[in-house]
């Protein structure tokens, strides 16, 4: 079963509470901690591009990357009084293929959340590849303990044109979490249905760490939520930072 699919025309609507801005400004606080000053930024999972403009309008020059058609034809529309315009790229992040190298990249909003744990150390391959020496990876994820919290628990989002109904199921086997979500969307008088499934896996901090080190990750850090500090057993989402050495010895390519 698809996703962000045809939530993708409703996706902001109905999440207006993410502060974009704050998020954008933690990362340029992390940047200023690795001592880093990235003129280009990658995208990664941009979704319906909202970081993508955030970015774009502080200066930085940008590629966004997502695996839906659907997210990046809003995105489009949404950047599209950037200058320069983000160059905006349809892939699977296992598939990353890019036209070029970034000083960074960041991946907002638990995106690697949607990665299993078999096709991380790829991803993060692919990532490296595109990087800069001395190029910076920052991501988040849920906090697995979040995550298995969600497990059984109901959730309604609406406005006047889109209700929104999903159910979160955890699976220990899978240790992920799956979100299946009906969507009614109203049209005249009518109101039509469909629906999704959403799948975020679990990824412990030591497990990133591992795998990141692995990738031929540097100086790996982790941050508690939108603070530079370490994260704490409450946080409910974990940041995460890792850098592409300024001399690569080649040993994790992929």
């Amino acid at each position: 079963m698809s996703s962000y699919g045809r939530l993708a025309p409703h996706y902001d609507a109905l999440t207006k509470d993410v502060p974009y801005s704050e998020l954008a400004a933690f990362y340029e606080e992390i940047f200023r901690l690795y001592g880093l000053q990235p003129r280009s930024v990658i995208d990664l999972a941009c979704g319906t591009g909202s970081m993508t403009l955030e970015l774009g309008l502080r200066g930085y020059d940008l590629t966004a990357v997502d695996r839906s058609p659907d997210m990046l034809s809003v995105a489009m529309d949404k950047v599209s009084g950037l200058e320069p315009r983000p160059l905006l790229v349809c892939q699977d992040l296992e598939e990353l293929d890019l036209y070029g190298t970034s000083d960074a990249a960041v991946c907002t909003l638990d995106g690697m959340n949607y990665v299993p744990d078999r096709s991380l150390a790829r991803v993060f391959q692919r990532i490296r590849l595109f990087l800069n020496p001395g190029g910076l990876l920052v991501f988040d994820v849920i906090a697995p303990r979040r995550l298995k919290e969600l497990d059984g628990q109901v959730f309604l989002d609406e406005t006047d044109d889109v209700f929104c109904v999903w159910r979160a199921d955890y699976s220990d086997e899978e240790d992920a979490c799956v979100y299946g979500m009906d969507l009614f969307e109203k049209s005249g008088r009518l109101w039509s249905r469909s629906r999704e499934e959403h799948r975020e896996y679990a990824h412990p901090a030591a497990r990133l760490r591992e795998l990141l080190g692995a990738s031929g990750y540097t100086d790996i850090r982790f941050f508690g939520d939108r603070r530079t500090d370490d994260p704490s057993a409450e946080d409910d989402r974990i940041f995460c930072a890792a850098r592409k050495p300024f001399q690569e010895d080649c040993k994790a390519d992929g």
